[in-house]
């Protein structure tokens, strides 16, 4: 708190990924950046810990090479259900598996590479007309960022909680050591629940089981999946149980005065999408751009576009949560026509247009 300084360009609220990415494209615009978070890196949370390839590649425009991260490559993803199967390779490029935890180790370094003043164990008390209040400190900033997650304080603070709806799911993770991790992406469908499995390294899956149900687990969720059941009963766990909360919300503007929001703090669709981390990506680079043009007037519709995709693919898959008969129906179509899964895969990461 003692080296806090008295002024900066750009403050930003939140140091996880979205407070980083923002930080750290700001930061190659030239612009003097302090990030402040109450917590202290390395900083975990319960996902999916899969990056596509559009976010891969949005990253890069960061000037992050995820590539480097610890982790474990898939090409594709395959959606089950009881026994059905339909799967499609990504139409360029591929994904990567990254434990949430490394992800933010390497993002914390760029930022520190890069020349952000990363202010950590420090509490944003509110904001006021010339900056944010830190403690008992005033930090006066041209540009305030709010990138403080799904619970943002600076969305409240701003004026900027009004959203066009908000559907609440519960999700829980755990890692197994596995023979052999695969090279896709699997998402099983049963009718209360879906189960990912991301491979994150060369021996390890992350499993994750998302429900409307916050009471449930991956030990009661597995009863739906034999398959997946008999395979982690011969897997080691590596860690115990973490669970979270997953938020579909779309806000009406996410810039009030200096104030924009970035990553879950500016509305979030569910983790279904595996999106989380490119769109976070994508508005870092958009606002990025409208702060050096000096003015986020053009940033509530160019987020606005960067988040449709992902917002529909977000209720085409939503459909089928608790529907047995449309789900059946569907995987049935898919398996009849492949070509219509990958086509939808290419829409989802962003290869074929809407």
């Amino acid at each position: 708190m003692n080296q806090l300084p008295r002024a900066t360009d750009v403050f930003v609220v939140g140091g996880g990924p979205a407070g980083l990415a923002a930080a750290i494209a700001a930061r190659r615009k030239g612009f003097d950046v302090i990030l402040s978070d109450s917590a202290v890196p390395p900083v975990d949370k319960a996902c999916g810990e899969g990056i596509m390839p559009d976010g891969l590649l949005a990253a890069r425009s960061l000037g992050l090479d995820l590539s480097a991260v610890p982790g474990h490559v898939f090409r594709g993803v395959r959606f089950r259900d009881e026994g059905a199967g339909v799967q499609a390779v990504f139409p360029r490029g591929e994904g990567r598996g990254i434990r949430r935890i490394e992800l933010h180790r390497m993002m914390v370094d760029a930022a520190i590479e890069a020349g952000v003043r990363l202010v950590w164990g420090a509490r944003v008390a509110g904001l006021s007309s010339e900056g944010v209040r830190v403690g008992d400190r005033l930090v006066r900033a041209r540009w305030i960022v709010g990138a403080d997650g799904s619970h943002s304080q600076v969305r409240g603070w701003a004026g900027l909680d009004a959203s066009n709806g908000k559907l609440r799911r519960y999700g829980f993770r755990r890692h197994y050591r596995v023979a052999d991790p695969g090279d896709f992406m699997q998402i099983h469908w049963s009718d209360h629940c879906q189960l990912y499995i991301t491979p994150v390294a060369p021996q390890e899956i992350c499993v994750v089981v998302i429900s409307r149900d916050q009471k449930l687990r991956l030990a009661g969720a597995l009863s739906a999946f034999p398959e997946v059941r008999e395979r982690l009963n011969c897997a080691e766990p590596l860690n115990l149980e973490r669970g979270g909360v997953t938020i579909s919300r779309t806000l009406r503007t996410v810039t009030q005065g200096n104030v924009a929001l970035v990553g879950d703090a500016s509305g979030s669709v569910d983790a279904i999408t595996g999106d989380g981390i490119c769109l976070l990506f994508q508005h870092a680079l958009a606002l990025a751009d409208c702060l050096e043009q000096g003015s986020l007037q053009e940033y509530p519709a160019i987020h606005r576009r960067i988040g449709r995709r992902a917002e529909f693919m977000s209720r085409l898959m939503l459909m089928l949560d608790g529907r047995r008969t449309l789900r059946r129906a569907t995987m049935r179509a898919l398996q009849f026509e492949p070509r219509l899964f990958a086509r939808l895969l290419a829409l989802h990461v962003g290869a074929y247009s809407l």
